[in-house]
């Protein structure tokens, strides 16, 4: 099994293969469970989150398509999803926004079995994150890091902010394009 692509693992565990799904467990566990802790900074927390993402793996019916983009991409999209939906069901209205800087970047953990050239596409993707950020303002850099991060919802980032819901969308949306087009532009420097 260890020889397979994630793609043909996938189709395995469609096929409710447990070892397919054993072995994409022991590739990218480390990875989902770095990405879970770094956004909760718990450790039970990101342990359940690494067991929910796996049991979706099993459970989901929709099917990764490497045409689309990496594998590891979009198995760090469902964390996202997973995550965000627990930081909804804990979080108060009342708590307080936290502020990430982009120098917390270089604090993301890599994945420790990578291989060099993941490693090495790990690292240049994030100094382009990081050159891209030094492009925008502060606020939009916050609104990016509440939003994707944090988990705010755009209604919940309007009662925060004290905001229309339909200025939060656009502020965002605006910050989207800012920031694909410096990473563009960075991808092309590269």
């Amino acid at each position: 099994m260890r020889e397979l692509t994630d793609h043909q693992l996938m189709l395995l565990v469609q096929s409710k293969q447990s070892e397919a799904l054993s072995t994409l467990y022991d590739r990218y566990s480390s990875l989902v469970y770095s990405f879970a802790w770094k956004t909760l900074k718990d450790e039970n927390v990101a342990k359940e989150i690494v067991q929910a993402v796996f049991m979706r793996l099993w459970t989901t019916k929709s099917v990764y398509d490497p045409e689309q983009g990496r594998f590891s991409s979009w198995l760090l999209t469902i964390t996202r999803n997973i995550t965000t939906d627990w930081l909804r069901k804990r979080r108060r209205d009342t708590a307080p926004l936290v502020q990430v800087e982009p120098e917390q970047l270089a604090q993301i953990p890599d994945q420790v079995s990578a291989s060099p050239e993941d490693a090495a596409l790990v690292s240049s993707t994030k100094e382009q994150i990081r050159r891209a950020y030094s492009k925008m303002s502060a606020q939009q850099i916050h609104l990016l890091e509440h939003f994707y991060w944090q988990g705010y919802s755009i209604s919940e980032l309007a009662d925060i902010y004290n905001q229309p819901i339909g200025t939060v969308k656009n502020r965002l949306h605006q910050t989207l394009k800012i920031l694909r087009r410096h990473l563009v532009a960075e991808g092309e420097q590269s």
